[in-house]
């Protein structure tokens, strides 16, 4: 137990702890927008479940992320399902409106939740990895400590959709955002990024529009069936 007596096991945990509070809360988004169709008895479960599963995920994608992130193809297929995921929550969310209203399942919620943070995370892990500096007991003690944190996030984000409803939408938007990063990022569009810096920001913007766009129009069209 000697390195709880070492000022840079200490600096270690604050700076992960520092970096997951900043890196969680598009996690905590994604976790809200799939809690939030369960029965308020699921949601809890929801959040607990899919927050540990999530903490637990990244610490098995430090070890890889690295590695995973230089395989071609496998972050546009990374962002092309965040956009799927997006289009379907935000469609979802008509489903939750009304009386009649039809609960999704507490499985297909945290399958929902791991799959989404198993794609948002590839990046994360690699800052969190390079906090560590390989400390394997300071990298999981500092994800652990993450856990409350998200928790705490998804839980707010959810009372905070059930008032403003708009905020669905912006949290879709979001996952959409992140979805077109992820995609321009992939390690064959390496080269066109470097010369074309600005795609950056446009294909995350793309994302966020498409998974709106398309959100909104599978919404109405589900409201005109009804």
């Amino acid at each position: 137990m000697e390195f709880l007596q070492s000022t840079d096991f200490w600096l270690g945990l604050m700076k992960i702890v520092w970096i997951n509070i900043i890196l969680s809360g598009d996690n905590a988004v994604v976790i809200a927008l799939a809690a939030r169709s369960l029965p308020l008895e699921q949601q809890k479960k929801a959040v607990m479940f899919g927050s540990g599963a999530a903490v637990v995920l990244r610490i098995v994608l430090t070890v890889v992320a690295a590695k995973l992130l230089a395989l071609p193809f496998l972050q546009i297929a990374g962002g092309l399902l965040l956009l799927y995921i997006g289009v379907q929550l935000l469609r979802d969310d008509e489903e939750d409106e009304g009386q009649g209203k039809e609960y999704g399942s507490l499985a297909a919620a945290i399958r929902t939740i791991l799959i989404a943070d198993l794609v948002m995370s590839l990046d994360n892990v690699i800052a969190v990895a390079a906090a560590a500096s390989g400390d394997m007991v300071l990298l999981i003690l500092g994800l652990a400590i993450s856990i409350p944190l998200v928790i705490f996030g998804s839980t707010l984000m959810i009372k905070v959709m059930e008032r403003f409803p708009i905020i669905v939408m912006l949290g879709a938007a979001l996952i959409g955002w992140v979805g077109g990063e992820t995609i321009v990022e992939d390690a064959s569009l390496h080269d066109v990024l470097a010369a074309n810096a600005w795609l950056h920001y446009a294909a995350a913007a793309a994302g966020a529009a498409l998974v709106v766009a398309v959100g909104r129009s599978m919404q109405k069209r589900a409201h005109a069936a009804t």
